[in-house]
């Protein structure tokens, strides 16, 4: 929640001359004493009442260890947290939950897929999807700024105000089929609640978490996987003999339009991380290894969603054979109904662990909530100014009526949800990488610092090569897109939803062709001076150099 931005008003000339020397001294200063000088330095140069007194709060705020940090680039003297196990458990936090169970069980559900068939589709898919939020989440200790702000270097300037406003929406319904399956789950415990209980709970939860930071949320994320990993266990023995004798195939054999679509739309479900995961390791030691950070956030993926995801797809589709479970996923809308089906045998403890599973949902509510916030403020320097709090008050004051409401039809507001949030995180990401495979090369090459804030800086690409690979995807994704209340002539023809896959494949050529041309155009290399590749010789001293020490 950053209420004045110090370093801006040191490059602005309005700091205060008296705070030179306090400058001076950061260094000698631990993280937190830093920030909270900063601040005191500037707090009586608020010109109003509200100035001051928001001032006071984000010094007290500092002063207990909360972020007050906006979307600028984290400084780096803060960025020296070196517990990159971190990046496993907030990851498999936010993915062992009810909410990845009820995406594998869109395939039985929605799809009609049987057990073998969505089990070979969520092996594949998360196998390889579980890379882009992944490779994405370097960025964080790296570069030390926001997804959003990070897109400014691939997208441009104002280019990058699209995707900006694509991921809050984005975001924002996903934390409404968060809601609703959490309310669903706490309304099966007792006839006396209702969903919309269980919605405003985790909506609070979440805002809560929001508002104290990356720190506080790393510590949630920490923890919060225990009481559900321990459900799963408990239905897995509960409902053990049900699941082996459910047969394992349909009588009817899978299309590959729904084999097609089902893995598209779980695939949406993985890859939609990668606009949040760069976010929670903007605190992390910059000189943290990428690859590290790497696999400790593929394996928090991977081992949380195959699991998680081949669960939910086994259960619904054993729930046709098992008249209990059928009453409870009722007709096809009520995960959390299912899950207090498996658990009654259980008698009061399957009633706690739903309750527990229940309030857990904001392991997945509050890094959503807070990409949400930072994504906002990533759309116009005003909004930059405002506090986080803020943001997410009006976030949670939307997210409450909008979950209500499509708590009656689940699936069909899940599959909407994951189809938007599909079709333009492809293009989204294909742009991303292939800036930073192709043009940047190295972390370096991005100079954050100087650039993120400047329209003008030579480092940031003029908007149109982005625009032009989301166009040309959009054309390629109407054509072979297949929704209830639209289908592309490509998916007519029985090919399934393509229009994922080949948003990503067509925007890579595109961009890479049009930013050449922009670079020509702007006559600079595509490659910035000041971090040219190294030559072969200097790259084996260099990793010579390190093998000996």
């Amino acid at each position: 929640m950053l209420i004045y931005d110090t370093e801006s008003a040191v490059e602005k000339g309005t700091y205060p001359p008296s705070s030179n020397a306090s400058v001076r001294s950061r260094e000698k200063l631990p993280d937190e004493a830093v920030l909270v000088t900063e601040v005191d330095n500037v707090a009586h140069e608020a010109k109003t009442k509200v100035g001051r007194f928001l001032l006071k709060v984000t010094t007290q705020l500092a002063r207990w260890g909360l972020e007050v940090n906006g979307i600028s680039p984290i400084p780096n003297e803060q960025r020296t947290d070196r517990r990159l196990y971190q990046f496993f458990f907030v990851w498999f936090s936010a993915n062992a939950n009810i909410f990845t169970l009820s995406a594998g069980s869109v395939g039985p559900a929605y799809y009609g897929l049987g057990i073998l068939d969505s089990f070979y589709i969520i092996i594949l898919v998360d196998i390889i999807t579980c890379a882009f939020p992944s490779f994405f989440a370097t960025f964080g200790p790296k570069l030390g700024t926001r997804s959003m702000v990070q897109s400014r270097f691939s997208w441009g300037y104002y280019g990058a105000i699209i995707p900006s406003i694509l991921n809050v929406l984005s975001m924002q319904g996903y934390l409404v089929v968060n809601a609703i399956i959490s309310g669903q789950a706490l309304a099966a415990v007792s006839s006396s609640l209702n969903p919309t209980l269980g919605i405003v709970i985790i909506a609070l939860i979440s805002l809560v978490i929001t508002f104290c930071g990356c720190k506080v949320l790393h510590w949630y994320e920490l923890l919060i996987w225990i009481p559900n990993v321990v459900a799963f266990v408990v239905m897995l023995i509960v409902g053990g003999k049900q699941l082996a004798a459910a047969p394992l195939t349909n009588f009817e054999p899978a299309t590959a339009a729904s084999l097609v679509t089902f893995g598209t739309s779980l695939a949406a479900t993985v890859v939609s991380w990668s606009t949040l995961t760069p976010d929670y390791g903007v605190y992390h030691d910059r000189k943290a290894s990428p690859w590290r950070v790497f696999w400790y956030t593929y394996l928090g993926f991977l081992v949380s969603s195959i699991p998680a995801h081949m669960l939910g797809a086994a259960f619904a589709a054993a729930a046709t054979s098992v008249p209990s479970w059928q009453a409870g996923l009722g007709d096809g809308n009520d995960v959390g109904g299912l899950v207090a089906a498996i658990l009654r045998p259980t008698g009061r403890g399957g009633k706690f662990l739903l309750v527990m599973v229940s309030l857990t949902a904001p392991s997945a509510c509050a890094p959503t909530m807070y990409t949400v916030c930072t994504s906002f403020m990533t759309v116009h320097r005003a909004f930059a100014r405002l506090p986080r709090l803020v943001v997410a008050v009006v976030s949670t004051a939307i997210l409450i009526p909008i979950a209500i409401v499509g708590a009656s039809s689940f699936y069909e507001t899940f599959v909407d949800i994951l189809a938007l949030i599909g079709y333009w995180i492809a293009p989204f990401c294909a742009i991303v990488m292939t800036e930073h495979f192709l043009f940047r090369r190295t972390y370096a090459a991005y100079a954050v610092r100087a650039a993120w804030d400047d329209p003008h800086h030579p480092n940031l690409p003029r908007p149109w090569p982005a625009l032009c690979a989301l166009a040309a995807s959009i054309v390629f994704i109407v054509l072979c897109m297949q929704q209830v209340w639209f289908t592309g002539p490509v998916a007519r023809r029985g090919t399934g939803d393509l229009g994922m896959i080949l948003g990503f494949v067509v925007s890579v050529p595109v961009y890479a062709g049009a930013r050449c041309l922009e670079a020509k155009l702007k006559g600079r290399s595509l490659v910035p001076a000041a971090v040219k590749m190294p030559t072969v010789r200097a790259a084996r001293d260099r990793w010579g150099k390190a093998a000996e020490a």
